[in-house]
């Protein structure tokens, strides 16, 4: 089979944690697998190639209605990257969710998730959480296992910082490729913890200082979970700095002929450091409101920036 090497450097990426059904084990049917095939129509018609799963999504349905939906349509697994997760294992009866990095682990998460996915390789996995206990040898010796099988093309994590991206990178001969993290308008910390050194809020921020900048030196991609603020500026506010960027993004919205979504995909795009947003939404309306973002490049100025950035955080810069 013959597939696109995923880079992790993609403009748009669509996130699949919304197909597959309830969060259960209850098995999925015809109208999920009817959803997916509607998501997956939506994100290629407005040009986005590059979707993002998790092993443990829908416990493992999302992927598997994907797989479904590949399996039945011809051609489609060439034309697409295949992005998927390991490293997190759900709660199970009195058992809690726990982190599991082990090397073990991650090689039979991967088997499982080619399975359901019907691929036989995957374009990008990423680690998806720190495991304290993982040994960071152990883990490396297990990705470049999975590489020289020619079972994952490129490697990356989500939720870390750069220290432990360092302690990893030095071990592997494949570079990381990209970097996922809660990243919006609304969830701003990987933002202002570069300018709010030297200052009393400082403290209170707790994203890992120098974490953007080591990805950026890197050429590791800043992939954006949560990018559309979970609906918060496009559909329900709760403060008066909510409702005043709501509007603002509107405003902007009717100014350059786009959809709010896109601004607010747009404000992300426009950071130097690669940010790649990932649209979760399972509504292909939705998900079409983000093409502007997809196909072109971000159409805000250095003020029309900063504004609302400024609207959205409430109070001035220090």
């Amino acid at each position: 089979m013959t597939t696109r090497a995923g880079t992790g450097g993609d403009r748009l990426l669509y996130g699949c944690m919304g197909l597959g059904g309830s969060w259960d084990t209850e098995p999925y049917g015809a109208p999920d697998i009817a959803q997916a095939e509607a998501a997956i129509e939506a994100a290629l018609d407005s040009g986005i190639t590059t979707f993002d799963h998790a092993d443990i999504y829908r416990h493992g349905k999302a992927e598997a209605v994907f797989g479904e939906v590949l399996a039945r349509t011809p051609g489609l697994r060439e034309r697409i990257v295949v992005q998927t997760k390991c490293g997190i294992r759900l709660a199970d009866g009195e058992r809690p969710g726990i982190y599991d990095l082990r090397g073990r682990s991650i090689a039979r998460r991967v088997e499982e998730s080619l399975a359901r996915l019907s691929t036989d390789v995957i374009d990008v996995l990423l680690l998806h959480r720190p495991d304290p206990l993982a040994d960071p040898d152990d883990i490396a010796e297990a990705l470049m296992s999975l590489h020289r099988q020619g079972l994952v093309r490129r490697f990356g994590v989500s939720n870390m910082g750069a220290v432990q991206m360092a302690a990893l990178q030095a071990r592997l001969d494949a570079p990381f490729v990209a970097n996922q993290l809660e990243m919006s308008l609304q969830r701003r910390d990987w933002l202002e913890a570069g300018v709010l050194v030297n200052t009393t809020e400082a403290a209170m921020n707790g994203f890992p200082f120098g974490t953007v900048e080591f990805c950026r030196e890197n050429g590791i991609s800043l992939q954006a979970w949560g990018s559309l603020a979970r609906g918060r500026f496009t559909g329900r506010q709760e403060t008066p700095a909510e409702h005043a960027t709501a509007q603002l993004i509107t405003s902007l919205a009717e100014k350059k002929g786009t959809t709010p979504e896109t601004i607010l995909l747009w404000w992300l795009q426009r950071h130097p450091a690669r940010v790649a947003p990932v649209v979760g939404s399972a509504r292909p309306d939705r998900i079409r409101a983000c093409r502007d973002a997809a196909q072109q490049e971000p159409d805000l100025t250095h003020e029309e920036w900063y504004e609302l950035w400024l609207t959205a955080r409430g109070a001035p810069l220090p």
